[in-house]
C-alpha cells in the first residue's frame, strides 16, 4: 500500500483510502504550490478538503447552502483514562437512517406531486449525515430545480410531524427506530467506568427527541435526560411566525455541535480534548469529531468507507464490544 499524502496533524493517507489528491481548493482560494500549500486532499464524497502546509493543515468544509468555512486541524490522540465519550444518534446509537431518507423521499414526492417518486440508490450518500436543508438542496438540484429549499422544508416537516406523532401514539412506521445492537450494555459499561456520556445529533429537536425517547423505552432504560450527562441537538426548526435556533448551516461536518457538547454540556475545556473520544458511523461525523479536536472512532455499518474517511479514524470497529476494548485497553 503506497502513501498518497502525509497531512500535518492527521498523518499518512494511503492511496487506497478513497481520498483524492486535488490541485486546487474548490473555492479557488488555495492551490498546490502557492502560498506554501504542499498538498490538497479531498474526502471521497468531496465534502471536506484538507489544505496542507509544511507544519499545519486547514480543512475547507463545503456547503450546499452557500456558507462554507475553513477550520484549523488539531492533532488528536487518545489519553486514558477517558473523561468523556460523545456519541452520534442516527446510525450509531439508533438505526434510523432509512426512516429519515424515507421522509426526504416523501417530501420530494409531495414537491413533485408524484406519489410514485422514489430516490435512487446513488442518492443515499447525499441524503444522510448532513443537515435537512443540504439533503433537500441536493434533491432539488437533481429532481426539481424549479422548486426552493423553503418549499421542500415545509413538506419535510409536515411529514415529519405527522410520522412522529404517529410513532409516539404507537401506530407509526414499524421498525423506524431500532436501538443499535449492544448499545445498552455499552452505555452501562461507560457508566460503570464513570465516564461522562454525551449524545450528539445534527438532527433538529423535534426529530431527535421522539427517536431517543422511543429507543430508551424499547431498551427499558428510563428517562434519557437522567441517563446522559448531556444531550445536544441542532435545535428547533424555523417556521413562519416562530423562533428557531441555529442548526441548518452548522451541522456535520462542521465541529460546533460536538464542541458544544464537550465544552458547554459536559464542562470540559479544550485542553481536555485528548481525553475525549467521539463515536460515529458516517464520514461527515468522523470529520465533525476531528475538527472539534477529539479522537474519532468509526463504527461499521455507515458510509465511512464509501466516503473515504476510514483513515481519519483512530480506530474503525465493527461493534461496541470492539470499541470498548479500544477505550479500556
Amino acid at each position: 500500500m503506497k502513501t498518497l499524502v502525509k497531512i500535518p496533524a492527521i498523518g499518512e493517507i494511503s492511496n487506497r483510502s478513497g481520498m483524492k489528491a486535488i490541485q486546487q481548493c474548490s473555492d479557488g482560494h488555495y492551490a498546490v504550490g502557492r502560498e506554501g500549500v504542499e498538498s490538497i486532499t479531498a474526502t471521497g464524497d468531496g465534502k471536506v478538503e484538507f489544505i496542507a502546509f509544511a507544519d499545519r493543515t486547514l480543512a475547507y468544509v463545503s456547503s450546499a447552502m452557500g456558507y462554507p468555512a475553513y477550520y484549523p486541524v488539531h492533532p488528536v490522540e487518545m489519553q486514558k483514562p477517558l473523561k468523556a465519550v460523545l456519541m452520534d444518534l442516527d446510525g450509531t446509537t439508533v438505526h434510523s437512517e432509512h426512516f429519515w431518507i424515507w421522509i426526504i423521499e416523501k417530501a420530494v414526492s409531495s414537491l413533485l406531486g408524484d406519489p410514485k417518486f422514489r430516490l435512487e440508490a446513488s442518492d443515499e450518500p447525499h441524503v444522510s449525515g448532513h443537515s435537512v436543508s443540504e439533503h433537500l438542496q441536493y434533491c432539488i438540484e437533481k429532481y426539481c430545480p424549479d422548486k426552493s429549499v423553503e418549499e421542500a422544508r415545509t413538506w419535510y416537516f409536515k411529514h415529519t410531524n405527522f410520522e412522529m406523532n404517529e410513532i409516539l401514539k404507537g401506530r407509526g412506521k414499524k421498525g423506524a427506530f431500532t436501538p443499535a445492537p449492544g448499545i445498552k450494555e455499552f452505555l452501562y459499561e461507560l457508566k460503570a467506568m464513570k465516564v461522562k456520556i454525551g449524545l450528539v445529533t445534527s438532527g433538529l429537536y423535534e426529530k431527535a427527541w421522539p427517536e431517543i425517547l422511543n429507543a430508551f423505552q424499547t431498551l427499558g432504560m428510563g428517562d434519557p435526560n437522567e441517563f446522559y450527562d448531556a444531550i445536544i441537538t441542532a435545535g428547533h426548526a424555523i417556521r413562519p411566525g416562530e423562533p428557531g435556533t441555529l442548526g441548518e448551516l452548522s451541522p456535520k461536518p462542521h465541529p460546533w455541535l460536538y464542541a458544544e457538547t464537550a465544552r458547554v454540556g459536559l464542562g470540559l475545556p479544550f485542553e481536555d480534548r485528548h481525553s475525549i473520544v467521539g463515536i460515529e458511523d458516517s464520514g461527515a461525523g468522523v470529520v465533525y469529531i476531528l475538527l472539534a479536536g477529539f479522537t474519532p472512532i468509526g463504527l461499521g455499518g455507515g458510509n465511512i468507507i464509501d466516503s473515504g474517511t476510514k483513515e481519519l479514524c483512530s480506530n474503525y470497529c465493527q461493534n461496541f464490544d470492539e470499541i470498548l476494548l479500544e477505550i479500556k485497553g
